[in-house]
């Protein structure tokens, strides 16, 4: 029978989203499926049929997406990439990138980014891991946090969730965090939604989504005072035969400001003493979080850094002017790119900390790579230097290695605070 690939269709959504649990092998909630059904751009989203069934799935969701340098760029959101199990190696992936990444570039989108269930398979799409998360298991009873000077002048208190007031001051702080760090994605309407969904399904044993908010404490009369900052947790309650044993389980914590320093160590000091717990878990965190510089014991915390954000740059030249660079830079690159051919060839960037040019050149290369590499490197997370010692960069100047790899770093490292 043959296969149509074609636009999904409000009506088609149900069949399309059974399809793509039944490949993850999940079942979502109610309030999941709602959220999803909500978020879905249709103009954006891709299934593969075989007569009424569903066989292949995709979508992108548009985003903006920070850069080095704080520049916000439009960016594709891959999402929802499923193929059915009865459908395997017969090219329905290779046949929905292909449609998808066309229409990113008929958008004028200059990246596309996602998050791998599985890496080893968008590699030969050009997509290399840009982020990477740290999760940690962090032993509350052994390891102890120091604070800094002024921590005592932050006032924390309790807020519930669900209070849309909150959940505003909350949005406000994530929103003012986004352009201080390349790789956070600025919430498009309903995706404030998704740090609050919580079902019960998800909670695996701990309590509903807890929220705590950081204020200044200056004023003690002030009863609704500045929000510094906010954590998002959980509980799960545990004994052992010597007692309590309960874990704290981390979802959202930022800060920021000139008391953000102040403002985070409080909430993380709040999150190690909570009563009958003696450990903290958290799930998501920068590589650089500052409260690694906090705790007593880095090795009790058991730290574990996994990718996270996958990168394609769509348009080599348009991607590369997007972003400013830390250091002056005048290098061109010899770019191979099969699935996206339009980029394959030379690239000349010159840029600083003020803003860059990419354009197409007939100069001697000074560095050779593939576009996964770019992808890899563009948001500053990983070294140029590092992927030459790998052999995936080829240096054809000498020093264009070093050059390049300080002029794409980044002070902070990219992160990508959630999925999907």
């Amino acid at each position: 029978m043959t296969t149509e690939l074609r636009t999904l269709t409000p009506a088609e959504w149900d069949t399309f989203y059974a399809t793509l649990e039944r490949a993850f092998g999940v079942t979502e909630s109610k309030e999941e499926r709602e959220l999803y059904r909500d978020l879905t751009e249709f103009d954006r989203t891709i299934g593969v049929w075989e007569g009424d069934r569903c066989i292949g799935t995709a979508g992108a969701f548009s985003f903006r997406l920070t850069v080095p340098g704080g520049a916000s760029l439009p960016v594709a959101g891959v999402t929802m990439v499923s193929v059915a199990a009865t459908h395997r190696r017969r090219g329905v992936l290779t046949s929905m990138m292909r449609q998808q990444l066309d229409d990113v570039r008929a958008r004028g989108e200059a990246v596309a980014v996602l998050v791998a269930s599985e890496p080893v398979i968008y590699g030969r799409f050009g997509y290399g891991v840009g982020t990477f998360e740290m999760r940690a298991e962090i032993d509350t009873a052994r390891v102890r946090i120091a604070v800094p000077e002024g921590t005592d002048d932050v006032r924390l208190r309790y807020a519930s969730v669900s209070d849309a007031e909150v959940h505003r001051r909350c949005e406000e702080i994530y929103a003012r965090a986004v352009a201080g760090r390349p790789g956070m994605l600025a919430r498009q309407p309903g995706w404030e939604r998704m740090p609050v969904l919580d079902p019960e399904k998800d909670r695996g044993g701990a309590t509903a989504l807890q929220c705590v908010l950081a204020e200044n404490a200056e004023n003690a009369e002030d009863t609704d005072g500045t929000v510094l900052g906010f954590a998002r947790f959980r509980v799960k309650p545990q004994w052992s035969a010597a007692g309590a044993d309960g874990v704290v389980v981390l979802e959202d914590l930022e800060a920021v400001g000139p008391k953000a320093p102040q403002a985070a160590a409080a909430l993380w000091r709040f999150l190690f003493d909570l009563d009958l717990t003696s450990k903290l878990t958290a799930r998501n965190r920068p590589s650089d979080d500052a409260w690694l510089h906090l705790v007593s014991d880095t090795r009790r915390s058991s730290l574990v850094l996994r990718d996270s954000m996958h990168v394609r740059l769509v348009d080599v030249g348009a991607a590369l002017e997007g972003r400013t660079y830390r250091t002056p830079v005048d290098v061109v690159f010899e770019v191979q790119d099969a699935f996206c051919p339009w980029n394959e060839g030379r690239w000349r960037l010159t840029g600083d900390a003020k803003g860059a040019v990419c354009v197409r050149t007939a100069d001697p290369a000074d560095l050779a790579l593939s576009v996964r590499e770019l992808g890899a490197a563009y948001l500053g997370g990983v070294s140029l230097a590092s992927l030459a010692a790998a052999g995936r960069v080829r240096e054809l100047r000498e020093g264009a290695v070093a050059e390049a790899a300080a002029a794409f770093g980044s002070d902070v490292a990219p992160w990508l605070p959630h999925g999907f």
